[in-house]
């Protein structure tokens, strides 16, 4: 059967409900006549294919973990910020260097040859500095997902390249091809792919205590990632915070919801339910998540099964709902939050939950100076509950602990995911504060609500071991530092007509695209500029995170791009100038 090309596939919590917007390309027309099966492998070919699968899979084990050699870093010219410097973000120069040694050189390198302008995906033939890695046997061995009979992928009727490895900021597919995790997946991976002390740590964990469930057992794993959470988090926090431990974001905001109704009906406000969210906001697939979630085009097919949450405008500065300039807006979207309040009743209202830096729906937009001073002002008078939701902001991704730490601000409850594991196990946990826990202790004694897998040992000891990598390297402070770098390259885009907008903190950059600059008009939907900015990154061997819908939620296109916080100057340098001859083919073709 011939096929195009094949796409990559966008993974993660936040690429949920919008396959028909960036599935990879379809497969070409033909193929097997109507109502024949695919032939199955025979119990020989099936037996051959195992024993090399298995050989494969032990060779990869025993293999060291591969780094690209860091080159000096240039110095970053200084950039003005959406927001402005914040005491202690800098680190004193050379630090980056000396932060970058343990985890750049302190391993068996592996060279990338540079080149000028790279093949399609990059494909690293017989005989170069890396061999091309081997193809699996049947359809997957063009690097495709033709052959799976029976996974259900987020989009039926397209190819996927199929990942088979992955090391430092790199993902290689079946086909030999190898792409540059510009975006870490969905904004997942922060410490690189292929570190081989969390596979060693995943390896002693699993045959020492892979599942302790929690209603019958703590174990120190789940303590000891605690107290690490903790030892992040601002305020009193640190002292006085509980951490509760899930598998993701989406399962992390349903118990940040179900907890602060509880904390309601525990102390005597049963009538508090309701939780005050922002239109064009992502907090998870799940139908309480969804139902909080601000995106219109994901909600839209589950309307019915939504709960009715009231919703009020984003802080989103270049489409201001208002029509208004900060600061002389007086910050009126978050005033808006006090009115929904007031409107709702502040005797029904339990929580405001809102993303500190809006990431997939709206591209990496972070709240005005002031605004979350203000969140936290109004919900205190009001005994609202102030949930951040840090799925995709936490753990470093924007250059501090939390996003919140931007603005000296202190939420009840912090959410966390994605970056807490770094992509090596699923898990999420969401910080309450002290207060919160003593209330259903007074009460009931006991959180009415739990999972399979809450707590579970295995992912709690893969989640310490990345916080414990992360401390030990400084890449907190390594991803401010190199955020900048990062920032200050993407700023240079803006030269592309159909850039419109470029922002960002730490290493956490969203770039959105328009037909008209001065109007910021948007490309027709029926276009799909997005997808084929993503498809002509593709191209050139680099992964994006795209979005669509930063206009009224319909319409709109914008990506992000946030790479592990391992990468280097050089690296960033290819990063952007992979992004450049897209925005350039792309921008052409749309004139």
């Amino acid at each position: 059967m011939k096929r195009r090309k094949a796409r990559g596939a966008r993974t993660g919590r936040t690429a949920a409900g919008r396959g028909r917007r960036h599935a990879p390309r379809r497969r070409a027309a033909g193929g097997r006549p109507p109502g024949t099966k695919k032939p199955a492998l025979s119990d020989p070919a099936l037996a051959a294919a195992t024993a090399k699968a298995a050989a494969s899979i032990k060779s990869t084990l025993l293999e060291e973990p591969a780094f690209v050699p860091e080159d000096p870093i240039e110095e970053a010219e200084q950039i003005g910020m959406l927001l402005g410097d914040q005491e202690g973000a800098e680190e004193e120069p050379g630090d980056d260097e000396a932060d970058a040694e343990p985890v750049l050189h302190g391993m068996r390198q592996t060279a990338l040859r540079r080149r000028g302008r790279p093949a399609p995906a990059i494909v690293v033939k017989p005989g170069a500095e890396e061999p091309a890695a081997e193809p699996a046997p049947g359809p997957a061995a063009a690097g495709s997902s033709a052959g799976a009979a029976h996974l259900f992928p987020r989009n039926l009727g397209f190819d996927y390249p199929v990942a088979v490895r992955a090391e430092g900021i790199w993902i290689h597919d079946s086909a030999g091809r190898k792409y540059l995790d510009g975006s870490g997946g969905a904004v997942v991976s922060s410490i690189g792919h292929g570190v081989r002390e969390i596979a060693e740590v995943m390896t002693r964990q699993a045959r020492r205590l892979a599942f302790a469930h929690s209603s019958q057992f703590i174990t120190r794993e789940s303590i000891g990632l605690a107290d690490r959470i903790a030892a992040l988090a601002p305020g009193d926090m640190k002292e006085t915070g509980r951490v509760y431990l899930v598998s993701g974001g989406s399962e992390a905001i349903e118990t940040a919801v179900k907890l602060a109704r509880q904390y309601h009906v525990e102390t005597g406000q049963p009538g508090k339910f309701k939780v005050v969210s922002r239109w064009q906001s992502y907090h998870g697939s799940t139908l309480g998540a969804l139902s909080v979630t601000g995106n219109v085009a994901r909600r839209d097919p589950y309307a019915p099964l939504l709960l009715a949450q009231p919703h009020i405008p984003p802080c989103y500065c270049y489409r201001c709902p208002y029509g208004l300039r900060f600061p002389k807006c007086g910050i009126a979207c978050v005033e808006e939050l006090e009115g929904a309040i007031l409107q709702e009743g502040p005797e029904t209202v339990a929580a405001f939950l809102a993303e500190p830096v809006v990431g997939a729906t709206l591209g990496a937009v972070p709240a005005v100076e002031g605004y979350w001073k203000r969140a936290r002002e109004i919900c205190t008078r009001h005994n609202v509950l102030l949930i951040a939701d840090e799925v995709m902001t936490g753990v470093g991704r924007t250059g501090r602990n939390f996003a919140v730490d931007h603005w000296g601000v202190l939420p009840d409850i912090i959410v966390a995911g994605k970056g807490l594991s770094g992509g090596y196990a699923p898990l999420g946990a969401v910080l309450a504060r002290g207060f919160i826990f003593d209330a259903i202790g007074r009460g009931r004694g006991y959180f009415e609500h739990g999972y399979t897998y809450s707590a579970n040992p295995l992912s709690a000891a893969v989640g310490s071991a990345v916080l414990d990598y992360l401390a030990k390297h400084r890449l907190i402070r390594r991803a401010a530092r190199m955020g900048k770098v990062l920032g200050t390259k993407l700023l240079r885009l803006r030269r592309h007509p159909i850039v419109g907008d470029v922002r960002g903190l730490g290493m956490m950059w969203g770039i959105e695209i328009v037909k008209d600059r001065r109007s910021r008009e948007p490309f027709p939907a029926t276009l799909k500029a997005g997808r084929r900015i993503y498809e002509a990154c593709l191209e050139e061997g680099l992964l994006i995170y795209p979005g669509s819908g930063s206009r009224h939620g319909r319409d709109g296109d914008h990506f992000l791009v946030g790479p592990p916080f391992t990468i280097t100057g050089a690296e960033i340098d290819d990063l952007v100038a992979r992004l450049d001859r897209a925005l350039a083919r792309v921008g052409k073709a749309l004139r």
